[in-house]
């Protein structure tokens, strides 16, 4: 998980975007949008995250706190 390449999907693109974009890799398929990451699971993983994000911002949470509490779940979802 690449915290920049979060932060540039959540200021480049819409939330409809990002979930189009869930959608085609999680279908193996080529985004249409341009989204970094080692691999499939990576790019998905920052798709999600910005996704979520920007759930929590339209619920007026800022950047750093809605990414803090992506980074605890992540987190919590480790370690059990």
């Amino acid at each position: 998980m690449k915290i920049p390449e979060i932060k540039r999907l959540v200021g480049s693109f819409s939330r409809e975007e990002l979930v189009q974009a869930e959608e085609q890799i999680a279908n193996e398929e080529e985004p249409a949008i341009n989204v970094t990451g080692d691999d499939e699971g990576e790019k998905l993983t920052h798709v999600l995250a910005a996704i979520y994000i920007m759930d929590k911002m339209n619920e007026g949470m800022e950047f750093k706190s809605a990414l803090r509490d992506y980074t605890g779940k992540v987190r919590e979802s480790i370690n059990g």
